[in-house]
């Protein structure tokens, strides 16, 4: 089933979405261990498997049915005008229900060069049209957007070990490395994020490593309506300049650099 909504359950409604071509892969087996951990506590839980959906990754004029081919494709105007008019394609508009409805949202994936998989991002490209995701300046953004009031979570499998993501690893901290998604997208957007849950070493982990991973894993689902969630600054203190430049002395953590100044 690449699409599907447990219903049981009288706790907390909360959406996975997956990214992983291959349905045997450690991302599958997460995103299913996930979903049955959640099931087990209560909650009602839909999930949305991007490959398993075939989702099309790319916006185009293929997603806006009213556009004229011929006029110039301003993306952020002509999506915006096709939510409006409720004249997004089926599958978006499905997508952004779901995310309505949730209470939560999972969002389980490899890191891939840094990033997350491209139909990972594809979904965020088409799901998170104009007047849903982002708007005019007069839209609220920052921790106030369309989906305040939810909680994220970043489940990701990395094929490096730890050290390599310290402060003083080749690839830096994995706060920076997810801080594009994290706080560019899910927080400007209203989404509550917790930290991520990282597997580091994803190629090399056997049978006794994926036992420890799914007991912290376990954990991790136990405490997604409570563990506190990042402390990204907002917009609404007035930590900000009207040009979105943190003031001077408004840092909340002496000797902060980089996107750590934007942690309260």
């Amino acid at each position: 089933m690449t699409t599907h909504d447990s219903a049981a359950g009288t706790g907390r409604k909360v959406l996975i979405v997956h990214a992983h071509p291959e349905p045997r892969s450690l991302t599958a087996s997460l995103a299913a261990f996930a979903e049955a951990e959640l099931r087990a506590a209560g909650h009602r839980v839909r999930t949305s498997d991007l490959h398993a959906m075939k989702w099309k990754a790319t916006v185009d004029g293929d997603d806006f049915p009213g556009h004229d081919p011929a006029e110039r494709l301003d993306v952020m105007g002509v999506s915006e005008r096709a939510f409006d008019a409720g004249t997004l394609t089926a599958d978006v508009v499905a997508e952004q229900e779901k995310l309505r409805w949730a209470d939560a949202v999972v969002f389980q994936f490899p890191l891939w060069w840094f990033s997350m998989p491209a139909i990972l991002k594809g979904w965020f490209d088409r799901v998170f049209t104009a007047g849903f995701g982002y708007g005019d300046s007069s839209m609220p953004k920052y921790g106030e957007g369309t989906l305040a009031g939810r909680r994220a979570l970043l489940s990701v499998t990395i094929g490096a070990d730890e050290p390599s993501f310290s402060a003083r690893g080749i690839n830096g901290p994995l706060a920076d490395v997810l801080y594009p998604l994290q706080h560019g997208v899910l927080f400007f957007t209203g989404l509550a994020v917790l930290e991520p849950f990282p597997v580091y070493g994803a190629p090399e982990l056997d049978e006794e490593g994926y036992a420890r991973v799914t007991a912290a894993y376990r954990e991790r689902l136990a405490g997604l309506f409570s563990e506190p969630p990042l402390p990204y600054l907002s917009l609404r203190d007035e930590d900000y300049t009207r040009d979105l430049v943190l003031r001077t002395g408004r840092e909340r953590r002496p000797g902060a650099a980089g996107m750590g100044l934007h942690l309260g």
